[in-house]
Parts: structure tokens; sequence; C-alpha cells
């Protein structure tokens, strides 16, 4: 979509707000445009990421949603200097010269209830691609479809769900991070400077790459254990997902910012797959069906959850504390949501140890060295003792048989 048409749909729809119904826009209209080569990749600080700014102004306006981020209206602007040193901590301060400015986008449905709901979605992504991508050419936008323009579809179209409810009683803030690709730093800035009184809000629903719904309708959600309210109402409320439920409340997503201040939270995500973090990772990829469906079960958890008068708050185990480091790496993309024996493998990146020993998408890794992988953190735990310049037999399944192969480091 060429830069005039995008803004031609802000101003219709701006437009709209004030004087007649605006067009029906669907999660297929919002992925597109989000994901277009005209944002050039919405890195945070570009001009690609401030007309997605003003596109979500404009949906939350049409959406009938309150400015919620105080005098500024619907934005939170926050500026911080990048870091240089990758273990130190990012500084928000004034704007400078050197410095880069994110913007938060938050509206409000407000049905004056005494709880007020945080449900969001990061709409930054990489760009030109940069530290994050794992495409190895010349630089090229990075579209995010579904990294993560899908999550601020569902985001949008849930709160259009939300809007139309006459029995609602909670407040339900929508919020768009920025800086997420950066380190979270969009929700951690809001974290540490609300636009509400945190004590008000019950819990926090994040969506994060939930546009790759798979045949299985495999959807993971994570943070199950931030509150015991959790596993009974995503279970009964399950309309035919295969749920793969996770109880840490820490991820490398948004929720974690809210975790920290100790309120309930919940991550959706569909899965890791070959596009990520790639210029491939196009808005024709996108299961918007499957969305469909993410986005009803998110409504009825939301409806379900108004009948809950508290919502207990549980400290949860640091899984990413266990994670062993690594001096290597075997150059795949791992099924996160792969729930069977071993580390099932849903790409391989080119030119590393993995390609050059002929592991192919699909293959489930079983042993590596003299260690026995039954699942994600054995494989990690197993990849973790070797070093550059060694080599190890790598024993995969592939359609019922096994196949050995040697990988050089």
């Amino acid at each position: 979509m060429k830069i005039n048409n995008l803004f031609w749909v802000i101003l219709l729809m701006a437009g709209a707000c004030r004087n007649a119904p605006a067009p029906e826009v669907t999660l297929q209209d919002d992925v597109q445009i989000l994901a277009s080569d005209s944002l050039a990749g919405r890195e945070t600080g570009t001009e690609g990421a401030r007309m997605a700014a003003s596109y979500l102004e404009a949906r939350m306006k049409e959406l009938g949603l309150k400015p919620a981020a105080g005098p500024a209206g619907y934005y939170q602007e926050f500026s911080f200097k990048p870091k240089k040193d990758p273990h130190g901590e990012v500084q928000f301060g004034q704007a400078t010269d050197s410095s880069v400015t994110g913007i938060n986008v938050i509206g409000l449905i407000d049905n004056g209830g005494s709880r007020t709901v945080i449900l969001g979605a990061h709409y930054d992504h990489l760009g030109m691609g940069g530290e994050g991508s794992l495409d190895r050419g010349e630089p090229a936008i990075h579209n995010g479809a579904d990294d993560n323009a899908s999550g601020v579809a569902v985001l949008l179209h849930l709160a259009q769900k939300i809007e139309a409810w006459p029995e609602a009683k909670d407040n339900y803030l929508i919020l768009s991070f920025s800086g997420e690709e950066m380190g979270l730093l969009g929700s951690n800035y809001f974290a540490k400077n609300p636009t509400l009184d945190l004590k008000q809000v019950p819990y926090m629903l994040n969506f994060d790459m939930v546009g790759r719904l798979r045949q299985d309708s495999t959807l993971s959600v994570s943070g199950t254990g931030t509150s015991p309210i959790w596993p009974q109402m995503l279970n009964s409320l399950n309309p035919g997902f295969k749920l793969v439920l996770s109880e840490s409340g820490v991820g490398p997503s948004d929720h974690t910012s809210f975790y920290l201040q100790d309120i309930p939270v919940l991550h959706f995500f569909t899965g890791q797959h070959e596009d990520y973090h790639k210029p491939t990772d196009d808005s024709d990829r996108l299961n918007y069906e499957g969305m469909e469906q993410i986005t009803g079960y998110l409504f009825d958890l939301v409806k379900g959850m108004e009948s809950q008068d508290e919502v207990a708050f549980r400290k949860t185990k640091n899984e990413s504390e266990e994670v062993p480091r690594f001096k290597v790496a075997l150059g795949v993309v791992p099924d996160y949501l792969y729930d069977g024996k071993g580390m099932r493998i849903d790409g391989v990146s080119e030119g590393k140890p993995a390609q050059a020993a002929g592991l192919q998408k699909g293959d489930i890794v079983v042993q590596l060295g003299d260690s026995t992988v039954t699942d994600m953190m054995s494989y990690m735990r197993a990849l973790s003792a070797f070093e550059a310049g060694q080599q190890a037999e790598v024993v995969v399944e592939r359609e019922g048989k096994k196949h050995t192969a040697v990988i050089r480091f």
C-alpha cells in the first residue's frame, strides 16, 4: 500500500468519527495497513512507526475509545538512549538529538467500573532488519505481519466486541506498545509511569504473534500460574483449541512488565515459524480465520472474568533463569508448541550447522551428543555443553525413522 493511500484511509476514518459511521474494518485490513511497505517495518522512533501510531489513534477514535494517555490524548511518548552495552539498562529521559522517541497508543473503554483491565499488544517491528533480523540477505523491509500486526489487529477487534457489549461492567484500557523489539521498552515505561492506578487492574492480557494458527489449532498461553483462576477459565471456555499452557509470568513479551508489578497476566501466541524476524513475514501468510477464532475465545474469557470478584496474584517460577547459556548455535527455529518427546525443528537457518548437517524442518531432535533430548529444556542443556570448533552426533526422527548426522559447531 502506498503512503498516500495509507493516509487516505487514516483521514477517512478520522472523518467518519466526526460525521458518519466508519466503514467496517476487518482483521485483514488492519494487518495489511500495519504490515504495508509504506510503514517501512515500524521501527521505534521512525516515521513509519509514527504513521502506525496515527493509524492506531484513528482506529481507537473510530471504535469510540476515549483518549487515555493523559494531557497528550492517545499518545504516551517516551524517550531513551539506545544501549551501547548489551547487558546495560536503557535510560529513559528527556528527548535529545541522540535519543529515540517511542509512542504508546492508549484508549479506554469506560464503563464506569471500579476495575480496569489492560489489554495490550506491541505494534513496533524491526524496520529494515538490523541486529534482530534472522535474514542473511541485504537490508530489506521487515513488515512484521505476524510480529505483531496480528496481535494489534486482534486487540482492536476485541475492543470492538467489548465496546458493543452492553453488559460490560469493567473498564478496559486498550494499550498498543512501542519499543518491544528493543527490550519491552514501551510496556516497561507504562508500568512505571501508568496513566491509571495499577491497583485497580485485576489482570492484563497480551497478544503477540497470534496470526499463524496451525491446522491442529495449537494455541500457546503463558502466565497461567500468575493466578489460580487461569487454568480453570481457559479450559472451561476453550472452544476447541489445543492449548499449550505455561505457568511462568516472565517471557520475551510485554506481559512481563505487568507481571513484575504483581498483576496476573496471560500471553497468547500461535508459535514460531520460518518467517519470524525476516522480510517474508507478510500479511498474505496469516490465518485470518484463526485470528477470528482467537478473538472470539478472548471475548468469552473477558466476559467470564467479569464475574470474578477477585483475581488473586501468584508469583511463578522464573523459567528464564534456568535457561543455560550457549557458546554455539545449531541454527534452527524450535517449535515451541510441540508437546511430544524431543525438540521439533520448525525452521532451518541458511549457512548454519544444522543446514550443513542436512537437518530439515519437521525433524525431531531426540539426541545431541551424549544427551537424550526429551523436551526444549533438555535440548538447551545439551547444546550448552558445546564450544565453537567441536562436533557432535545428532539423532533426529524423520517420518517415523531415526537419522544420524554430524553437527560441526
